[in-house]
């Protein structure tokens, strides 16, 4: 019996171990995580404001694996070995036939004091010190922003940027307190939001000037200090940062023969293959994909290249060539605590739909449906 290993706990890797159960019901799993914890992300975002408690957004995935029979080994990835057939862990190894990276990306740290900033991707317990840092805070200016790679111009995720920063408006607004704030929001882009569209970059930045949200773009950070973010072009005061960095690859990849692209990523086709070897997939924010300029790093393109890696990966263990493409598609509704902006695009449109409460609702609607596969 085949043995294929996945690498992660995140959407990409548990959209895999679905795909690959449902394709061939038979194949052995084994998932390599430090945790077995799914962290639904993208309702962090309503962490700090109250809307969901830590406990809500981590899931224990021992269920899950029972009924999808995966075996599971609890460490962290430190390398591999014979192309990808073993991979090496603290103290033991995992051998397969088959393998797919789904274990994400990792933040740039080249940015001198980021540790006086709060991470918007940072976990649960990152955002739980975000809730009560806020609701210490009488008033001050609040500082939110994102920078890229510049190696890797798609290895970037500043969308849960835009959605704290509306979120916390908002609910500052609800508690009356919004007056005694001002909100500053930053980065290296003169048009943030680019890679959702000409249209959404637009409505963000009208939606910012409705707000009083002072925009400072264009501004490249030179270093966070505890009371200040410093630029190429200037400094402001601040008694609260949140900063999103650049993404690149995780550490190991650095001691394998994984192909690399410039900004640290896996570099990986239309098929999710990795380039130049054989039966090893990559998944999510690990990888840089051959693909539109503007392809997303968000769960909802994890899936799809979760189901497009497992589907492929049955059919070369069965001879075959690979033949499921993943398809290029962006799909976001911004949040704004209680309304929000619907954004998609694909290779053959883009859309923009004005805030509205229904989005807002059906963002919540869609955490409930995906969560209860895994409880």
């Amino acid at each position: 019996m085949n043995r294929i290993t996945i690498i992660g706990a995140g959407f990409g890797a548990l959209t895999a171990v679905r795909t690959m159960r449902r394709v061939n019901p038979g194949i052995g799993i084994d998932l390599i995580a430090p945790r077995p914890t799914f962290v639904y992300s993208p309702g962090t975002i309503w962490i700090p404001t109250g809307l969901r408690a830590p406990g809500q957004l981590e899931i224990p995935l021992k269920r899950f694996f029972q009924r999808m029979r995966v075996r599971y080994h609890c460490g962290a990835v430190t390398g591999m070995e014979d192309g990808g057939r073993k991979i090496l862990l603290d103290d033991s190894s995992v051998d397969n036939d088959g393998l797919i990276i789904a274990s994400g990306g990792s933040f740039l740290d080249r940015l001198p004091g980021l540790e006086h900033s709060f991470l918007p991707c940072g976990g649960v317990g990152e955002l739980t010190r975000l809730r009560y840092r806020l609701k210490q805070l009488e008033s001050g200016t609040l500082a939110f922003g994102f920078a890229g790679n510049p190696k890797e111009p798609s290895a970037i995720r500043g969308g849960p940027v835009f959605e704290f920063l509306f979120g916390i408006d908002t609910w500052l607004r609800r508690h009356k307190r919004r007056d005694r704030f001002e909100l500053v929001f930053f980065t290296p882009a003169q048009a943030p939001g680019k890679r959702l569209g000409g249209k959404a970059v637009k409505m963000l930045a009208r939606e910012m000037r409705e707000r009083d949200i002072r925009m400072r773009l264009g501004e490249t950070p030179q270093r966070l200090e505890a009371d200040r973010v410093v630029t190429d072009q200037g400094e402001f005061r601040t008694d609260l940062i949140l900063f999103m960095p650049g993404m690149t690859g995780n550490p190991w990849f650095g001691r394998t023969n994984l192909p690399r692209s410039p900004g640290g990523l896996i570099r990986a086709d239309e098929y999710c293959r990795a380039e130049g070897l054989e039966k090893v997939y990559v998944v999510g924010d690990a990888g840089s994909y051959a693909g539109p300029e503007w392809l997303p790093k968000q769960a909802h393109m994890a899936n799809l290249q979760g189901k497009a890696a497992a589907r492929n990966l049955c059919d070369e263990l069965e001879g075959k060539s690979p033949g499921h493409r993943f398809k290029p598609e962006l799909m976001r509704i911004v949040d704004m605590f209680d309304k929000g902006m619907l954004i998609t695009r694909s290779e053959k449109s883009s859309r923009v739909l004005p805030a509205f409460i229904g989005f807002h609702w059906a963002k919540r609607l869609f955490e409930w449906n995906y969560l209860r596969k895994f409880r």
